[in-house]
């Protein structure tokens, strides 16, 4: 990060913000598999529809019905 910060850029949009997103991307890989996988992703984390940087994130996951009701999930 301080590479980057020292050559004039933004070190959260440009390493923390890549890291965190292929972590996320991972860790949903790792739910499904293949076909016959079941699985549901909950993410309690509001950044990810109050912040800007959240579109990032969404954008990143594999299409799949998506809910902000937990009613729905279950």
């Amino acid at each position: 990060m301080e590479d980057c910060r020292l050559r004039g850029g933004d070190p959260f949009d440009e390493v923390q913000l890549p890291d965190a997103v292929i972590t996320l991307k991972q860790g949903v890989g790792r739910l499904i598999r293949d076909a016959d996988d079941r699985g549901v992703l909950v993410i309690c984390d509001n950044r990810l529809v109050m912040r800007p940087y959240g579109a990032t994130f969404l954008a990143s996951l594999p299409p799949a019905p998506r809910t902000r009701d937990i009613a729905r999930a279950v």
